[in-house]
């Protein structure tokens, strides 16, 4: 395919598309792989679903059981940066990363523990998109009522009852360390008929999101089993953002998110690193374009177009290509990095599944990444690897025309005279003054910025 086609592919439609083929390799078709700290086998997960996890630290006791005792608030969530303070005048941007995996479903591979485990050894946070479906054995999807779809449809299938308590303990460990626990909502309906995302109502993606939720909150009920932890958290409090399947769908389901009282929605079908706005009340951080070594045309920070741009459908492509492919999209991630954390200091948002993709190069890709990004944090630069929810709680304690003066730096724009000078003491934004007298105006689109 030719490289007009490729970008064609990479930036619109196909991407969508290919995120459900996505999520369905990834959960449905991979082979075995073991934790990369971990020698023994994947399978040995059993245990760690029943003692809570592997390396799963116990919450304080005097938990308190919420609904039929599925989750339960334990208090503040552990490993939580500092309250955020606003910038001071002259003062230079934090480089915010954030890395997110969509679906976080566990399937034996190891891959759960496996980043989580490399998160903890460098000090950092994530967010973990939990699909509901992943929590409901295959047994009671009748449970499941998508919009426009049949009772119990699902593009992404359902896990078998073992890895559904995999997937419990790597979401309980996961909050217990620190990360966030978003939302990849449930069935994963995708491309363009009647039963796409792309096509649900306000109310119809109320619905999902509904049950994505009851999902996480009655999966003892669901299931019947008494002798696993509870999740350590109140999902309904807990729940401040998601990302839709295959991007699509996002300008129905902001006022019902905005309703909900989300603080962000990760689901615009492609972004640039410039510093975000709000769309609709709420932040709008899309995957972003980011340089793709070798090429002429940028790609988006995810794993699955890395393959689009590689192999195109085929995540079983002839090995001799791994090696090149491997660099290739770890060098994408480290560039896309680079260029903000040299320049504007946008920050730079990575999206992944939990996947073995083509020799599982995907993987490895984004492991060396992260590893690269974290060295600038241990050498001493201003680098916080944090989750969706953690970058939210300190963009919305900046000062609005530090915000607004920080997006006018353009992609790879640096700030002009230094950071000193660029954000030296920075006057307010002009506020429109009250009108004392006269009919209210109309309100803005709910798609308007």
């Amino acid at each position: 395919m030719n490289e007009d086609a490729m970008r064609t592919i990479t930036r619109r439609g196909a991407i969508g598309l290919g995120a459900g083929a996505a999520a369905v390799a990834g959960l449905a078709g991979c082979g075995s792989l073991t934790s990369s700290d971990d020698p023994s086998p994947a399978g040995d997960a059993k245990k760690g679903a029943k003692d809570g996890g592997s390396g799963s630290p116990r919450p304080k006791s005097g938990a308190r059981p919420l609904g039929d005792g599925s989750t339960s608030f334990t208090g503040k969530q552990p490993h939580q940066p500092a309250k955020p303070v606003p910038l001071q005048p002259g003062e230079e941007p934090p480089q915010f990363v954030v890395f997110s995996w969509d679906g976080a479903g566990e399937v034996g591979n190891g891959l759960f523990d496996r980043f989580l485990d490399l998160a903890k050894a460098h000090g950092a946070s994530m967010t973990f998109f939990l699909s509901g479906l992943y929590l409901l054995p295959e047994s009671k999807k009748r449970l499941y009522d998508p919009p426009n779809n049949p009772r119990g449809a699902s593009d992404i299938g359902y896990l078998t009852d073992e890895h559904v308590k995999m997937t419990l303990a790597g979401v309980r460990r996961a909050w217990l360390e620190g990360h966030e626990i978003g939302t990849h909502f449930n069935g994963h309906f995708c491309g363009e008929g009647h039963g796409s995302v792309g096509k649900w109502t306000p109310a119809q993606w109320r619905s999902e999101i509904d049950q994505a939720k009851k999902f996480v909150k009655e999966w003892r009920t669901n299931t019947g089993w008494t002798d696993l932890p509870a999740l350590p958290f109140d999902y309904d409090k807990e729940l401040v953002g998601g990302r839709t399947p295959c991007l699509l769908g996002q300008d129905n389901l902001l006022p019902t998110a905005r309703a909900l009282g989300w603080r962000y929605d990760a689901s615009s079908p492609g972004g640039r690193q410039v510093w975000p706005k709000k769309k609709a009340g709420i932040w709008d951080l899309p995957l972003q374009q980011i340089p793709f070594p070798g090429r002429s045309f940028e790609v988006l920070s995810m794993d699955y177009n890395m393959l689009a741009n590689q192999s195109v459908n085929s995540t079983k492509a002839p090995a001799h290509n791994y090696p090149g492919w491997r660099q290739q999209s770890s060098q994408a991630y480290i560039q896309g990095f680079k260029r903000a954390f040299e320049t504007n200091r946008a920050p730079f948002f990575v999206g992944n599944h939990f996947e073995q993709w083509n020799g599982g190069i995907y993987m490895d890709a984004v492991e060396e990444a992260f590893k690269h990004i974290a060295r600038e944090k241990e050498k001493g630069a201003d680098v916080r690897i944090v989750s969706f929810r953690q970058f939210v709680d300190w963009i919305d304690v900046q000062k609005p025309e530090v915000l607004e003066k920080l997006r006018t730096l353009e992609v790879g724009q640096q700030p002009a005279g230094g950071w000193k000078t660029f954000l030296a003491a920075t006057p307010k934004s002009p506020t429109a003054p009250k009108s004392p007298t006269g009919p209210k105006s109309p309100k803005a689109s709910a798609s308007a910025t």
